[in-house]
């Protein structure tokens, strides 16, 4: 049974946005900001390649003071981008195991960063026993933002394969919880094994890497106290919403890649068995219990959906003011999708002017701009910064 019934490109084009549900102050208001939205225009944008030469730049953080931290994937570098130049942080990068999509893929920065330097990575790793997984590691980075020290393990032990759906998307919340979006590693039984980390959403303790207090599984210990959601195939964007409610970007087998808003305890319905059969329903609602279904999906065909990011919601991005937008690979745009206050679909954008740069990795709010980080390979790839002219 869906939780949501699911939205796609095609039913919006063809049965226009949902109208808000009468009788109530919120739902007028939510209607008629959604006809605000859509009566404003796309703002002309001013997009400016902050850095070039890249190779697979796969997650971003701004820094206090203007610098943005970066990592490269199969490069497994670490960098700062600070008054126009690169430079490479001292950090072990013969330590990650880089294999087909897994690297060195998500970061993110503490909220207490000015004070305790901390820093986080996702990235391949190698286990005692020769074999492989992904991992969550804490660093500290120095003043001079040159050196990034080991400050310990977070989360260890995400499956892996041969680097196929390695994740990996790291998202501190407003709760101080670090969420971490996995992939299924290629193997049908993983998501939903609740004592698998594949394929899953895990909410954890960002010091310890205990399981987070709302957890639906916290008491059962192990691997299922850090299961937050489960369900799902590849969780390569993860953002937050002013309104506390936190989203999904999920890359679909042959069709639906999906949007989810997440909730605490969802099944997500993704479950290719026997083997890793990819024919099945991203959202298969012949599974036992209760499956959410997904809030946008892109319908018969793939865009490689990966990385997502609200816009801010100052006056100069108009039409754009407070979308999620979604980073497509294969599709090569940027999706500018438009949610109301209760999570349904009410537009989607996609700017021609975000349209001439190849596959886009991900997007990463920057003050009052965005950051987009290609993805094309061959030292091809740039870092471009995106406002509102």
């Amino acid at each position: 049974m869906a939780l949501v019934a699911p939205m796609t490109v095609a039913s919006l084009a063809q049965g226009g946005a949902q109208a808000a549900g009468p009788g109530t102050e919120r739902s007028a208001q939510t209607q008629t900001q959604a006809q605000t939205a859509r009566r404003a225009k796309v703002p002309k944008l001013r997009i400016k390649a902050v850095a070039q030469g890249l190779d697979h730049p796969w997650d971003a953080r701004p820094l206090p003071g203007g610098a943005v931290l970066f990592t490269q994937r199969d490069r497994a570098t670490l960098s700062v981008l600070k008054g126009g130049k690169v430079r490479t942080v001292a950090f072990p990068s013969s330590e990650v195991w880089v294999s087909g999509e897994t690297g060195l893929m998500g970061l993110e920065v503490d909220p207490d960063f000015a004070s305790n330097r901390r820093i986080y990575t996702c990235q391949g790793g190698t286990t005692a026993g020769g074999g492989h997984d992904v991992r969550v590691l804490a660093w500290t980075l120095d003043e001079r933002l040159r050196t990034a020290t080991a400050a310990g393990q977070v989360v260890g032990g995400i499956p892996a394969t041969s680097g196929r759906h390695g994740g990996c998307r790291l998202l501190i919340d407003r709760a101080g919880s670090l969420l971490v979006g996995t992939g299924d590693a290629a193997v049908g039984t993983n998501p939903e094994d609740l004592d698998s980390l594949g394929g899953k959403t895990l909410r954890v303790d960002r010091f310890t890497g205990a399981g987070w207090p709302g957890n639906p599984f916290v008491a059962a210990g192990g691997n299922r106290s850090l299961v937050h959601t489960w369900g799902h195939r590849n969780v390569q964007g993860l953002a937050q919403r002013r309104d506390g409610s936190l989203w999904s970007g999920e890359q679909g087998s042959y069709r639906d890649d999906e949007v989810n808003l997440l909730k605490s305890g969802g099944d997500y319905g993704w479950n290719p068995v026997p083997g890793y059969d990819e024919s099945v329903p991203m959202t298969d609602q012949s599974l036992p219990g209760e499956q959410r279904g997904a809030r946008w999906r892109s319908g018969p065909s793939t865009l490689a959906t990966s990385g997502i990011g609200f816009v801010p919601t100052t006056r100069a991005w108009r039409a754009l003011r407070g979308t999620l937008a979604v980073a497509c690979l294969k599709a090569t745009r940027v999706l500018f999708l438009r949610f109301d206050d209760r999570g349904r679909l009410r537009s989607e954008r996609a700017p021609e002017a975000l349209r001439a740069y190849g596959r886009i990795r991900t997007v990463v709010p920057d003050g009052t701009s965005l950051l987009v980080l290609t993805d094309n390979g061959a030292g091809n790839d740039r870092i471009l910064r995106v406002s509102p002219r």
